[in-house]
């Protein structure tokens, strides 16, 4: 918690940044296109990659997901990665590692559009601490990317713990083709962050989506998309799921210690906002979702994105059946 959270009362803090923060959220424009609401399923046979590695690693007994409770972020990814098996359990020492952040818009974290940096700073400081030669952060903002790194706070907040932010340049991004998808073809992806990365850490903030129903993890991946990707909105589940089958993360990390549970994804208002003090940390994108939708508050029907990923082969439903390990 920082020294102004302490000498503030939330909602005090609350307002203040909001209103810090309207003026870059009232200039956020993008092109919203009617989806279907029920898109056909993804064939778990076509569901191969091209232009991106898999990043996920082969099961090794460990757990494979684990909610953790609390505000205080950085002890919630200490207590959470340690309930996995500690950092080194995905990290080795020599490792390049990308953590792929929400930074989509220039709005500061209190509105909680984006990853927060108390997180960002955490996951960063932990994959130093076992032994990454490198870690990369990175997204493909909505606003201008330089701007929103510094507004959100996730660039200096990178920086400092010893991370280094890979901004998205024309020349990192590559033609990528989903064998067996109906979107992701010839469609520009950046993947040049995540070349020569050894492991891929997503983290996202858990929130309302007017769209899609919820913004989690597996949207997070939203953010690699180049090209004119607004036009994937008349079909967003279907993009959800082809995005869960391209990308395949060795960790996710989805941040509820304070959702917005309406007028998402960009937010704006106190009213938007509540604490729901939780922390959640998995292998399996799908699962970590399912749990955020019970957090959020949305049934799986309202979220076809996240049973057409499971009955693709992409992730389990069900997160209870993986005995999650639940640090309340």
């Amino acid at each position: 918690m920082t020294r102004l959270d302490r000498r503030l009362n939330r909602r005090e803090f609350l307002h203040r940044s909001v209103k810090a923060g309207l003026v870059s959220a009232s200039a956020l424009g993008v092109g919203w296109w009617r989806h279907a609401t029920d898109p056909p399923p993804l064939e778990p046979s076509t569901a191969v990659l091209s232009g991106i590695p898999d990043f996920s690693k082969p099961p090794d007994g460990g757990p494979a997901m684990a909610i953790a409770r609390g505000r205080d972020r950085a002890d919630l990814v200490h207590r959470t990665l340690g309930a996995l098996g500690g950092m080194k359990r995905f990290v080795q020492p020599g490792h390049r590692v990308v953590i792929k952040v929400n930074a989509a818009f220039a709005s500061p974290p209190a509105i909680s559009a984006t990853s927060h940096p108390e997180l960002v700073a955490a996951l960063v400081t932990a994959c130093r601490d076992a032994g990454a030669a490198d870690v990369v952060v990175t997204d493909y903002p909505i606003n201008d990317p330089a701007s929103c790194f510094r507004l959100t706070g996730i660039g200096p907040a990178a920086d400092a713990a010893g991370g280094r932010v890979v901004l998205p340049t024309a020349d990192r991004f590559a033609a990528v083709t989903l064998a067996g998808a109906r979107l992701i073809r010839d469609w520009p992806v950046l993947v040049g962050p995540l070349a020569n990365a050894d492991c891929l850490i997503g983290v996202a903030p858990l929130k309302d989506h007017h769209r899609s129903g919820a913004s989690m993890t597996i949207k997070n991946w939203y953010g690699l998309l180049g090209g004119r990707r607004n036009v994937f909105h008349q079909d967003i589940h279907t993009i959800i799921v082809e995005l869960a089958a391209l990308v395949r993360p060795t960790l996710v990390i989805l941040d509820a210690v304070t959702a917005m549970l309406h007028n998402g994804p960009t937010g704006g208002s106190i009213s938007d906002l509540a604490d729901t003090n939780t922390l959640v940390a998995g292998i399996d994108p799908v699962a970590v979702d399912a749990a955020g939708a019970e957090i959020l508050g949305r049934r799986l029907d309202q979220l076809p994105h996240l049973r057409q990923a499971a009955d693709a082969g992409l992730g389990t439903l069900d997160y209870r059946t993986l005995s999650p390990v639940d640090l309340s």
